[in-house]
């Protein structure tokens, strides 16, 4: 799912002709583009969609819904280690060593130790 995140905006720069920043989502930092909303400021709160500020918001409003988002696993769903969360989805460790790396030999038929002729 891909959701439009409220987050404060703790810095800004222009990078390449770009304006860039850094902001705050509930204790995730991440950089957003600037450039739909030019004249945003430092402390300004955002609404932010697949890495652009698309809106301002206010403060009160962002702080609900990022409470929101946080209780309801929203933040860690969009934010959180992808790979982890695909596993927990597909009832698999995330640690589990690679399918490919565990035994090849016994699996195709031949023993890698063994000479082919």
């Amino acid at each position: 799912m891909c959701l439009a995140v409220p987050g404060k905006i703790l810095g800004m720069e222009e990078r390449d002709g770009t304006l860039m920043a850094e902001v705050d989502f509930g204790g995730v930092h991440k950089e957003v583009c600037l450039q739909y909303i030019p004249d945003a400021s430092i402390g300004d709160y955002v609404i932010v969609h697949v890495g652009f500020a698309i809106q301002r918001l206010d403060e009160e409003s962002a702080k609900k819904t990022l409470a929101d988002f946080e209780q309801l696993g929203i933040l860690e769903e969009e934010f959180g280690d992808q790979f982890a969360l695909a596993a927990k989805q597909a009832g698999v460790s995330s640690h589990a060593p690679p399918a490919a790396a565990a035994g090849t030999a016994e699996t195709n038929g031949h023993d890698a130790g063994k000479d082919a002729s």
